[in-house]
Formats: C-alpha cells, structure tokens, sequence
C-alpha cells in the first residue's frame, strides 16, 4: 500500500517546484515589464512582443526553427515507426541487444553527440563536397529523435493482439493493407505521441544544433543564446517566454494524452478480467 506524503514530504516537493519554476516565472513576468529593466516593475506593455516580431533576423530563425521541427518530427516518426515494428517483429535475443543501442542517444550527452555528428558531417563533406547548413542539421534532428519515437510506439505494439493481424490476413488482406487497417489505428496513439516528442526535442534543442547547423543557418536557441552574449535584452525574456509557452502547451497535450490511454487500457483490462471470472 502506498503511503501519501506528510507535510515535510509536501514541502520539500513544493521547494523543488519554486526553485525549478521561479527563475522562469520571473522571466515571465519581466517580459511584460514596461521599463525593460530586471529589478524594478515599471508597468505591464506588450511592446517588447511588438518589437521581437518586428526584428527579421529573430523571425528568420523562428521561421527556420518551425520548418526544422516539422520536417525532423515526420521523418523520425515515419522512420521510427517502421523501426519499431522490425524491433517488435524480432527474436528476443536479438531485440534487447539492438534496443539498447537504440537508447544510446538518449542516455548520451548532448554534447557528445554534437561533436560526434559534427565530426562526421565534416569528413563526408571533404569527401562528397558539402558544408554544414540545413540539411545536417536536419539529419542530426531526426538521429535524436528517431530513439523517442521508438520508445514511444513500442509499448502499444506490446499491447496489440498478434491474432488481430493474422485473421486480417486470413480474410485476405495483404501484409501492407493489414498494416494500414489494423496496425496503424491499434498503434495511432503512440505515433502522436512520438510526433509531439519529436517535435518538442527539435524546436528546443541548441547543443546538437550548435555542432551541426554551421555558420549559415540559425535557430531559434542558437539566436537566443547569440542574443545573450552581447546582453539580456526584454526580447530575449519575450523570445524565451514563448518558446517555453509552446514546449509546456506541447508537454501538456502528451501527459493528458497519456492519461487518457493508460485509463482506457485500465478499464479494457477489467472489462477482460470481469469476462474471464464469468
């Protein structure tokens, strides 16, 4: 039986919240601060919204950021679908070993990554005569995100009825038919939510990205971080204040959903327990 918290359990978890969330609800709120300044409030403005969307270089790399995101989070999740059904389809000695190798990128440092991939793209490129720019930095996007969206689908395919896929084919459906009709929907939640993952990762990650862009492309973190070293202007606490907004409402729709799925997968298995005792 699990015991609930007392009130020093209640405490000490309400002070890890302030200490993780204060810092970012400060740069909340000086985002609307008319002065500009970071001790004094001189009064709630939007202008510093205004002006983040007047500046073309932030736009720029807001635009490249969104572009970046979408592309890595549908190739990754289109990819790390089919990854996930050749794991499921394999031998257990075979498939432990490989997933392991899977988690790798997400065990590993973001800067050893970084630098790994930097490495390669420099040496191929010497080699096929391409720079850094847009296309690696898209490539390192999806080798991250690939990993999540793996381990995002794989627990629905552990959930799935193998017999749904066999009766499909004994009426007749071909493997690529009963894939579209059966797999598909029966998995369709841990796609959406490696989609979303793979989104989030993307639009916020800066390490990968700084080793991999090159000089020519730019980021949104990459900008903001570029922003940060000459000063800590209001737009950087508007520009940061969005982009934390986005991932939270993301993060959000993914933990709700999830919610959701683990409460009809609940009452699915009562309702089979319920069966089997009549």
């Amino acid at each position: 039986m699990i015991r609930k918290p007392g009130i020093p359990g209640r405490l000490y978890t309400g002070l890890i919240l302030f200490f993780l969330y204060a810092p970012i609800f400060v740069l909340v709120v000086y985002s609307f601060n008319s002065g500009g300044g970071r001790t004094v409030w001189a009064g709630f403005t939007l202008d510093w919204y205004i002006s983040l969307l007047n500046d073309s270089s932030i736009m720029d790399a807001f635009y490249t950021s969104i572009v970046l995101a979408i592309l890595a989070a549908v190739i990754s999740t289109v990819a790390g679908t089919f990854a996930a059904l050749g794991f499921y389809g394999m031998r257990k000695r075979w498939r432990n070993p490989l997933m392991q190798i899977n988690n790798i990128p997400m065990i590993n440092a973001d800067i050893i990554t970084g630098v790994s991939l930097c490495l390669l793209f420099v040496f191929l490129g010497r080699m096929l005569r391409f720079n850094l720019g847009f296309g690696t930095l898209l490539i390192a996007h999806i080798t991250f995100c690939i990993p999540y969206v793996v381990l995002s689908i794989m627990p629905k395919l552990r959930q799935l009825d193998s017999n749904l896929i066999d009766a499909a084919q004994d009426l007749g459906c071909t493997w690529m038919k009963a894939f579209r009709k059966v797999i598909i929907p029966e998995i369709m939640p841990g796609i959406i939510n490696g989609l979303i993952i793979a989104f989030t990762l993307s639009i916020d990650d800066f390490v990968i990205s700084y080793f991999t862009a090159g000089g020519n492309v730019m980021t949104l973190p990459m900008k903001i971080f570029s922003m940060t070293r000459r000063r800590i202007s209001p737009e950087i606490n508007a520009l940061s204040t969005i982009l934390f907004l986005t991932v939270l409402f993301l993060l959000i729709i993914i933990n709700v959903r999830q919610t959701k799925q683990d409460e009809r997968f609940e009452k699915l298995a009562r309702r089979q327990r319920s069966g089997n005792r009549g």
